[in-house]
């Protein structure tokens, strides 16, 4: 197979993916906040808040970006995962953000806009949403795991109209089958090119990347398990914790759907709140089930 039909098959692959968990919900649920207007359009986040929850609070939050290639998703994928997350303690926001224009086959240049803008707007809003401005991790899944991960480790690419006096790096990151690698020969290396340095998430870590969990599927016929491997070796070779799971028999999307008989949606939720329970953002024992990856 050429490789431009490769692209092709991925991007529909991915935004099928996407689209499997989109369908799980059909509206953005979770309150509204606009955090940023932009092109004649208002993006919003989406917020899940737990009980008791008041403005005055100071709660961990974990901040969502859905999956789909760059060119396609929807806020609702990360619903059941920010709701259950909420029922725990933490304020669950989900983010909407652009797509890369239809026809245009440069690289992630608006999404990866938005994402830093989002991040931003959560720090700095931060007594609004009742949340610590030092207890933010960033979520995402496949291209949306590259957006949390590009928050993080990579410099540059903001919005001319963002104060980037605020930060945009989160403080703990979960990633679920991320696209971590945008070098020559790995996901999105076609449309980023020679500036896959401006891009990639793997070739920044540093010391000062937040403590990580990281979800792949063995069977993922998008990335990679060395992929995943050698992000971990670079976190460990940083002094940086990398938790990586993979699991067997599992392709791409394979964390998405709360169908009752996903051990997958439930195991990797349920290692996501051992995880930031490691951390001291959460207390006691995971609701969700008892399944240990």
């Amino acid at each position: 197979m050429k490789p431009l039909a490769i692209t092709l098959v991925a991007l529909a692959f991915l935004s099928h993916a996407a689209g499997h968990a989109a369908d799980s919900k059909p509206a953005a649920t979770g309150e509204p906040v606009v955090y940023k207007s932009v092109e004649g359009r208002d993006l919003k986040l989406f917020i899940d808040k737990p009980a008791g929850w008041k403005a005055t609070d100071k709660r961990p939050a974990i901040v969502f970006y859905f999956g789909g290639g760059w060119v396609g998703g929807s806020p609702t994928q990360f619903v059941q995962q920010s709701e259950y997350l909420a029922t725990r303690g933490l304020v669950g926001i989900r983010v909407e953000y652009r797509t890369i224009p239809k026809g245009d086959k440069g690289p992630p240049t608006i999404p990866c806009n938005d994402a830093k803008s989002a991040m931003r707007y959560v720090r700095a809003h931060a007594t609004d949403l009742g949340v610590d401005p030092q207890r933010i991790a960033a979520a995402g899944g496949s291209a949306g795991g590259h957006l949390a991960a590009f928050t993080a480790l990579v410099p540059g690419i903001d919005d001319p109209k963002d104060d980037l006096k605020g930060s945009c790096k989160p403080n703990a990151l979960v990633l679920f089958n991320p696209v971590f690698n945008n070098g020559p020969g790995q996901w999105g290396h076609d449309r980023v090119g020679d500036r896959y340095l401006e891009f990639s998430p793997t070739h920044h870590v540093t010391k000062d990347a937040p403590p990580t969990i990281a979800f792949l599927g063995d069977k993922d016929a998008l990335i990679p398990v060395s992929v995943l491997r050698d992000f971990e070796a670079s976190m460990k070779h940083a002094g940086v914790r990398c938790d990586a799971h993979v699991y067997v028999g599992a392709a791409h999307g394979f964390f998405n759907r709360d169908t009752g008989t996903n051990r997958w949606f439930t195991e990797t939720l349920t290692a996501t709140d051992r995880f930031l329970t490691s951390l001291g953002w959460l207390t006691g024992e995971p609701t969700r089930g008892t399944s240990k990856p």
